[in-house]
């Protein structure tokens, strides 16, 4: 990747959305920051997808991100759950195209494979992965470490397909 880039992770949700911002220049990742936008239970959902339309503004805002990553809706425990989910997913990805960003979304099994190596990593592997890579000195909370690998899920999807699209030869099959 050519120059510097800034990547806003998002791990949605209707109760918390984590966030997590990354730089990465020259091949280095490097943490900038992130958080756990909490959203009060006793609101109705139009208030709550508010709250996180408006909040991702502000987070967009503050950190400047060149590009938002959003995780994918996953099937949940019920359908209810996986709407709500979808309408959080929603108001995070608005927020994006609101500011003029390139927004890109990776199911939460890719995401896991591409920072831990295996799609059935749980969340504490998750966290303590995402604490080394970025060489934190602590793990982070829960929402803001899913949201940081969903970062780091797009940097890496993102490097491997400029490498692809950059590859001019081709030798014994192989692209060099």
């Amino acid at each position: 990747m050519a120059g510097q880039l800034r990547v806003l992770g998002v791990d949605p949700g209707s109760l918390k959305t984590g966030f997590g911002v990354i730089d990465v220049a020259a091949g280095q990742n490097a943490y900038i920051g992130s958080g756990v936008i909490r959203l009060p239970a006793a609101e109705p959902l139009p208030a709550r997808l508010k709250i996180i339309f408006d909040s991702m503004l502000a987070v967009i805002d503050e950190y400047q991100p060149d590009e938002v990553a959003v995780e994918q809706v996953f099937m949940s425990k019920s359908a209810g759950s996986a709407l709500k989910l979808g309408q959080a997913r929603g108001a995070a990805i608005v927020a994006g195209t609101f500011r003029d960003l390139y927004v890109a979304e990776y199911e939460a099994k890719k995401v896991k494979q591409s920072v831990v190596g295996s799609g059935a990593a749980d969340k504490h592997q998750m966290q303590q992965m995402v604490k080394t890579l970025l060489k934190l000195s602590a793990a982070p909370q829960e929402d803001a470490a899913d949201a940081l690998a969903v970062a780091l899920c797009h940097i890496n999807t993102r490097s491997h397909m400029l490498r692809i699209s950059d590859a001019r030869q081709y030798r014994r099959g192989r692209i060099v």
